[in-house]
């Protein structure tokens, strides 16, 4: 019992004569002589090291007061009764409710040409000029037709660069096509872009057809223009000129912001989340930066250990908790995520922490040339030569894509129940599966988990929200108001 990771599958195991079976679980050694219990449902206690033997032992008494949370908790079933495996069986198939539905997000790389030289570009951005880098209509054709073929009822069409307005004729044309031939489904259209090369056609065609902005905000003038170099040195102000623009004329929800940390981001978390913050965006996201693409090759300036990226994480949680505290309501995303997989039922939408790994499943790549990816890091690969994660082309049937190509065994091999370091890991139900990080950077979609960045970052975000959430009921409270 005191090993630091464990799990236990239970239903066959001896009784000792007592009236209740044990349910798979998992355990681990959380602090002192406490260990964190969860069950495949995603349902979790602590208990002592004491309670957790008498419990798989089979010594705990129906009059223990600890009995019935067991129980609720779906950590044992009770032998009078077989309600409590059915709740279990219909939480587990909740968190795996999306798989049905299937690739609800389609991706469209209208072009790699970019106004920017972001130090930790992920892609191989090519200069303005360069048309021969855009998307043509006659490939947004192919891929429209097999966005279309995906059973989920609901359809986001993500229009992704180099820099996407400076293709915005394509854009027009993929939403006004996709419209025409919509079956029935509801439709939802997002660019992402920088906001330099916002327009006011572009602004009455955003309007008239729903569109919302994705766009990136790293922090303070000084810091956002370090990391987005554009020629004039104003990124900043182009930015916070698009956002202001295009809150007054589509409202205050059509427009999102993300932050990529760099080196330079580390020793100033409450800078970055007081930009935010002026600029009116209720959440922030605290993001770590991918190894792809150019932040590869500027690694020695931007890059950092993990750890000290975590340090920054709990620095910045806490700021936005303090802030709360003070009546200012804004939320950190990646912890209302993993907050939404402890405390809620459902499946998570965020494509990092599924599984299986939501490549394919939940979001799929259109490249600018007619190529199709699983996902858009797989993308960000194969303009580094890697072409590991490419399924074919939208020339391809609907059916090669996804059932003859690499796509089902990068699936398979995603499942964390049957992931080394994963299945065992109480800290499972939270987590995540990422093959296109792991084979970036271990060689293979599984990985090394004691030696995973992946792992390594997830685990102690994971384990500090549930510490908030068991040793501070204040900032738990502050917290669970973000669901």
């Amino acid at each position: 019992m005191n090993g630091l990771n464990r799990s236990f599958k239970g239903p066959e195991s001896y009784r000792n004569g007592s009236s209740y079976r044990l349910l798979p679980m998992k355990f681990m050694r959380f602090r002192d002589d406490r260990y964190l219990v969860t069950s495949m449902g995603g349902d979790y206690m602590f208990l002592s090291q004491t309670k957790l033997n008498d419990i798989v032992t089979h010594k705990l008494q129906q009059t223990d007061t600890l009995y019935p949370d067991l129980l609720a908790s779906h950590l044992i079933a009770d032998d009078s009764s077989t309600a409590h495996l059915d709740l279990l069986a219909a939480k587990y198939r909740t968190r795996h409710s999306r798989l049905p539905s299937w690739t609800a997000l389609h991706m469209f790389v209208t072009t790699l040409r970019c106004d920017h030289s972001c130090q930790y570009c992920q892609v191989s951005r090519v200069s303005e000029d360069r048309e021969s880098f855009d998307m043509t209509p006659a490939i947004a054709d192919r891929a429209i037709g097999l966005m279309f073929q995906s059973p989920s009822a609901c359809l986001k069409v993500e229009f992704q660069g180099g820099e996407s307005l400076l293709n915005f004729d394509l854009v027009r044309y993929i939403v006004s096509e996709a419209k025409r031939r919509n079956d029935g489904r509801q439709l939802e259209f997002v660019i992402t872009t920088n906001l330099a090369n916002l327009t006011e056609e572009i602004l009455s065609f955003s309007e008239e057809h729903g569109i919302s902005f994705s766009t990136s905000l790293d922090g303070p003038a000084a810091l956002h223009n370090a990391n987005r170099p554009r020629p004039g040195r104003d990124s900043h102000a182009k930015t916070e000129e698009g956002i202001e623009r295009l809150r007054q004329r589509l409202g205050k929800d059509a427009v999102s912001a993300l932050m990529t940390t760099t080196a330079a981001s580390l020793d100033q978390p409450e800078r970055i989340i007081d930009e935010y913050v002026r600029m009116g965006f209720d959440s922030i996201f605290l993001r770590y930066i991918s190894p792809y693409g150019f932040a590869v090759k500027s690694s020695a300036r931007i890059g950092y250990e993990t750890k000290k990226f975590v340090d920054f994480f709990k620095r910045g949680l806490a700021y936005i908790v303090d802030l709360n505290r003070r009546g200012i309501f804004v939320r950190e995303t990646y912890t209302q995520i993993v907050l939404q997989k402890i405390l809620m039922p459902g499946a998570s939408g965020y494509i990092d922490l599924q599984s299986p790994a939501g490549m394919g499943i939940s979001g799929i790549v259109y490249n600018y040339n007619g190529e199709v990816y699983s996902s858009d890091e797989g993308r960000m690969l194969a303009e580094m030569g890697d072409r590991t994660f490419r399924l074919g082309t939208v020339h391809d049937t609907y059916e090669k894509l996804f059932l003859d190509s690499p796509l089902l065994p990068m699936i398979h091999e995603s499942m964390l129940e049957g992931v080394p370091g994963c299945t065992d890991c109480a800290l499972q139900p939270y987590c995540g599966s990422d093959p296109v990080f792991h084979h970036r950077t271990q060689g293979d979609f599984i990985g090394h988990r004691p030696t995973s960045s992946f792992c390594e970052r997830n685990m102690a975000i994971i384990k500090h929200i549930l510490t908030l959430l068991e040793d501070d009921k204040e900032t738990a409270s502050i917290l669970k108001s973000w669901l």
